[in-house]
């Protein structure tokens, strides 16, 4: 069992940058692959980035790729997802997720945390 709480968002304006992180609470978080997930009004949950248990492996959503850096440290139980150049589009509720019951960019992970909302102003 692990218990996930993002942090982090906020309102930025366009090109501008913001670090979410996602703390984990739970024995297990070390072994887990962890995701970043994203859900913007009125849209589908979408896949952002992937990390595998021990950071050595990372994959990014085409529309992320060069902009977006997942990272995670394992001693202090969190993930992270710095996000550079931001643009309007990345409007959305961010969400972290342990654990993929599936592929990793479908959004059917064992564990969420709340969400954090980034607003990005044009």
């Amino acid at each position: 069992q692990v218990q996930l709480v993002e942090s982090g968002g906020g309102l930025v304006q366009a090109g501008g940058s913001l670090r979410l992180s996602c703390a984990a609470s739970g024995r297990t978080f070390s072994s887990y692959d962890i995701g970043w997930f994203r859900q913007a009004p009125g849209k589908e949950r979408e896949f952002v980035a992937v990390i595998n248990w021990n950071g050595d492996r990372t994959y990014y959503a085409d529309s992320m790729k060069g902009r977006f850096t997942i990272s995670r440290d394992n001693a202090k139980s969190t993930v992270y997802l710095q996000m550079n150049n931001l643009k309007p589009e990345d409007t959305a509720v961010y969400y972290c997720a342990a654990n993929p019951s599936g592929p990793y960019y479908v959004a059917e992970y064992n564990y969420w945390g709340q969400g954090t909302q980034v607003t990005v102003s044009s």
